[in-house]
């Protein structure tokens, strides 16, 4: 049975834990459980009752009357297609997504994500839920307060969906430019080059993706061999700048001056010094800039 403090209920929710103090204390909103030694503490079920509390507060219910409901009537207007999300918070599905990862609930994830793309499509879930989400994990990892099994459930979910909307892509034209796309070795957070790949392949352009965990010292030959008209390369784990600097000066020897993109860590790329060649994309609308992407085009992408 997983446990967890008020502090770390706070984590995943985003409710602060003097809220969630006075929720119990007023609403009788949650359960605690006492330690011998009286010490609360609070198990799953009391989690998913707390972020299926915060995600219909999204949809307009108030506190008291929510509180006072069982968790089965929760469950039921959490999955009521009825009961039609309302606002412009993306908090409702951000912790939908962290209640079925918690329960290994693959069926509310596929209810709730389809939700999320009806009401941002494709291009906005991913900026306003998929994105959040995993800084959300990802600190909570960090912190021990998420077992690494579910952040691997949730990421892996993301990860088929994206790759079920490029694989729904027409092939490309063999005459269009081709990106070479891929993370160096020892980093292996991939989500964020697969949205990559998407909005390249979106934009009618060849992807040639190498993944995750890519040791640069192959790379001068993968380039030889591809001959790629461009390089996106993402650095999300921080590592020393000089190193990195060294690194994209080799690979910069076997590109003959072509375009290298770096995206990824802002600490580390900031710091970087690199050629005239070698660009910054900050964001995601940054990487549609370059693609000449417009909302016409992204509207198109697969729901």
């Amino acid at each position: 049975m997983n446990v967890f403090s008020i502090s770390q209920l706070s984590q995943f929710s985003g409710i602060k834990p003097h809220t969630i103090r006075i929720w119990e204390q007023r609403y009788n909103a949650l359960e605690p459980i006492r330690s011998e030694g009286n010490t609360r503490y609070y198990d799953g079920k009391q989690l998913r009752r707390l972020l299926n509390i915060v995600s219909l507060m999204e949809k307009g219910f108030k506190v008291s009357q929510l509180c006072a409901m069982t968790d089965e009537k929760l469950n039921s207007l959490i999955l009521d297609p009825d009961s039609s999300f309302d606002g412009d918070s993306a908090d409702y599905f951000i912790n939908q997504i962290i209640a079925a990862g918690m329960a290994f609930d693959s069926v509310h994830f596929e209810h709730i994500f389809s939700l999320s793309i009806s009401v941002y499509g494709l291009k906005d879930t991913y900026k306003k839920v998929i994105h959040p989400v995993m800084k959300r994990i990802g600190l909570m990892w960090a912190t021990d307060v998420m077992p690494a099994a579910n952040e691997h459930f949730i990421c892996n979910l993301f990860h088929q969906k994206i790759s079920s909307a490029i694989d729904s892509l027409p092939l490309p034209d063999l005459s269009k430019e081709s990106w070479l796309l891929l993370l160096p070795e020892n980093d292996f957070h991939e989500l964020p080059l697969l949205y990559a790949s998407l909005l390249i392949r979106l934009s009618g352009r060849r992807v040639i993706y190498l993944g995750s965990n890519v040791p640069l010292i192959s790379l001068k030959s993968t380039l030889e061999d591809t001959l790629p008209d461009n390089l996106l390369m993402f650095l999300i784990h921080f590592d020393y700048p000089e190193r990195i600097e060294k690194d994209i000066e080799k690979i910069n020897a076997s590109f003959f001056g072509k375009k290298i993109y770096l995206a990824g860590n802002h600490r580390l790329i900031s710091s970087i010094k690199f050629p005239e060649n070698v660009v910054y994309l900050q964001s995601t609308d940054d990487i549609e800039d370059v693609l000449g992407l417009n909302k016409d085009i992204m509207q198109k992408a697969i729901k």
